[in-house]
């Protein structure tokens, strides 16, 4: 059991004194008919819950209810509170905001990505911040990252074995991963080797990151303890991976929408089991989360053809089994959290009514209007006080190769033809000017990028894998305006324009995160959309392609805090320079 979860012994007492007539329970939802996961049957049933535990599941009602709150579920269904066992909780929302609105439609529990947190905060505050997590009403646990997915100037400072090794030991975090720098391990890299067997050894799985790897791949990775894998992209792939021992996760997220064509080419494959199957939203963008996250996936399972009660497991018991959580979540069952969707039907997966850790977040339709409760000023996650200034002399171009966009994040070199050393890039080419700077202000890295714009003046970002500034854009002096916005809003997205500001994101937290409402986000995040497919992004998700152009997991070529970067070469083109 986990210790975000444990029960004192006194409190066993009372559960167990709930089912012997000694205390009532406070809440019963009764004649329901719930989906055992265990047996995969639809069975009738009244469900007892004392505060945030389910104590009893089968046909008796208790002798004591004066103070029980009954729940009629006559003609509804009941299935475990979704999990959700692949979330980057930082794509511009915050882990707090993301896991309350996904609590709304079910998803009771997330398994969460810690990069960010490495970045934003030193060990003590960030396990700190992980104890008020586990007061939440949705149930939160994380991973232990391996790596950075980018090329850093100091990465001992994050990825080191203490460091590493810290957060693999703490209670809440559950897994290691996801584990994006795999050809180092290929290469002979023993200290990743090491804490993949210190992970085995604390039977915390390891999560790779393996697209398009070849079964050979797949089994030397299978040999050095990796786990799981939630890259396949089509039913072929999940089924080599299922074959080969791997805990399969399928993906629907904003940039790899692949879960509907997996599940029908695994079906025409005559596959029926997916007991070792998850599915996952891989940290898609605010607006995907529109009508939901885990029970949209639940959604489109059912409609392809999963057997029901498998659809629903794939969503719960199933992750829950991979993590060694089955004891606490992801079922209906006695001792467990009572996390419990009501359903209208068992075939809509939408619940009415939503109970995570025994309180309502929703009722009958009707959604608990919850305040934040995380105060990210405690952890010094608020706006940036930025003490230095971008100028014109910051703005020299002169590196001959550039970034060229093919989709949404892979990136290819190309030699930069374009007159860089103008102060406005024309119209009638897609390069634009292209910069990375330090949010300190101590370097930067200055080049071009192809096919993000074809006359935006500018775009300024604080949002990034590193929280390092990105600056994209035509215009120099646009550039400067969006800077001096950005500047004043302490962090966030802003686009500039003939020297006007067209748009802002404000993003308070450490300039990687809103801290408003997930709704609120949503319709910012679709007007940027709008506005820069107005002025020629060509692909479909801008916040990715601006989040991973330092990400060195993904080909070809990458700008990072060390450079301009080969990724399969794994050279730096051209250094940073120091301003």
């Amino acid at each position: 059991m986990s210790e975000s979860i444990y029960w004192r012994n006194r409190e066993l007492r009372k559960h167990v004194a709930v089912i012997d007539g000694e205390e009532a329970p406070t809440i019963v939802l009764k004649n329901g008919t719930y989906l055992n996961t265990y047996t995969k049957q639809w069975l009738r049933a009244n469900i007892w819950i004392f505060h945030d535990r389910i104590v009893y599941v089968g046909d008796k009602l208790p002798e004591k209810n004066q103070s029980t709150e009954v729940i009629d579920c006559d003609g509804k269904y009941l299935v475990p509170g979704y999990i959700e066992p692949h979330a980057h909780p930082f794509l511009l929302y915050n882990p707090e905001n993301l896991a309350m609105h996904g609590a709304e439609y079910g998803t009771t529990a997330f398994i969460n990505d810690n990069l960010m947190l490495n970045f934003l905060l030193d060990r003590k505050k960030a396990f700190t911040l992980l104890e008020e997590f586990n007061q939440s009403l949705v149930t939160m646990y994380w991973w232990a990252r391996f790596d950075s997915q980018t090329a850093l100037q100091r990465p001992e400072e994050y990825f080191s074995t203490e460091p590493v090794l810290s957060w693999l030991k703490h209670p809440s975090v559950i897994q290691g991963g996801e584990l994006t720098a795999w050809p180092h391990l290929l290469d002979g890299d023993d200290r990743l080797l090491y804490w993949i067997q210190e992970a085995n050894r604390l039977d915390k799985p390891v999560e790779g990151h393996l697209p398009g790897a070849s079964e050979r791949t797949l089994t030397k990775m299978k040999l050095l303890g990796v786990d799981a894998e939630h890259e396949a992209m089509t039913g072929k792939e999940v089924i080599k991976r299922l074959q080969l021992g791997y805990q399969a996760g399928l993906r629907y997220s904003s940039i790899r929408p692949d879960l509907p064509n997996i599940l029908e080419e695994m079906l025409a494959e005559g596959v029926y089991t997916f007991d070792h199957v998850t599915m996952n939203t891989d940290g898609a963008t605010p607006s995907f989360y529109e009508k939901g996250i885990m029970n949209v996936c639940v959604e489109i399972a059912i409609d392809k053809g999963v057997p029901l009660a498998d659809a629903y497991r794939m969503a719960s018991h199933n992750a829950a089994a991979h993590y060694g959580l089955i004891d606490d979540i992801g079922c209906i069952a006695p001792g467990r959290i009572a996390n419990v969707n009501i359903l209208q039907e068992k075939e809509n997966p939408h619940p009415i009514s939503v109970l995570a850790k025994g309180e309502w977040m929703k009722k009958d339709h009707k959604e608990k209007k919850l305040s934040s409760k995380i105060d990210w000023g405690n952890y010094g996650i608020e706006p940036i006080a930025f003490d230095w200034d971008l100028t014109l002399e910051d703005m020299q171009f002169s590196v001959p190769i550039g970034l060229n966009m093919i989709n949404d994040v892979i990136v290819q070199p190309y030699a930069i033809k374009t007159d860089v050393t103008l102060n406005v890039i024309p119209d009638n080419t897609d390069d634009a000017f292209l910069m990375l700077i330090d949010r300190e202000g101590n370097w930067r890295v200055n080049t071009a990028i192809k096919g993000f714009t074809k006359r935006l003046g500018a775009l300024a970002s604080s949002f990034s894998t590193t929280g390092d500034l990105i600056f994209i854009g035509k215009s120099k002096q646009d550039m400067l305006l969006a800077w001096r916005r950005l500047k004043e809003l302490g962090g966030g997205i802003v686009l500039a324009h003939k020297g006007e500001i067209l748009f802002e994101l404000p993003l308070a937290l450490s300039g990687s995160m809103f801290s408003g409402t997930m709704p609120e986000l949503m319709e910012k995040e679709k007007q940027l959309r709008k506005l820069l497919a107005d002025f020629g992004y060509a692909f479909g998700d801008p916040v990715y392609s601006i989040f991973f152009l330092s990400a060195t997991h993904l080909p070809y070529i990458r700008i990072t805090q060390q450079g301009v970067v080969d990724v399969k070469k794994r050279e730096v083109l051209f250094p940073a320079t120091m301003r």
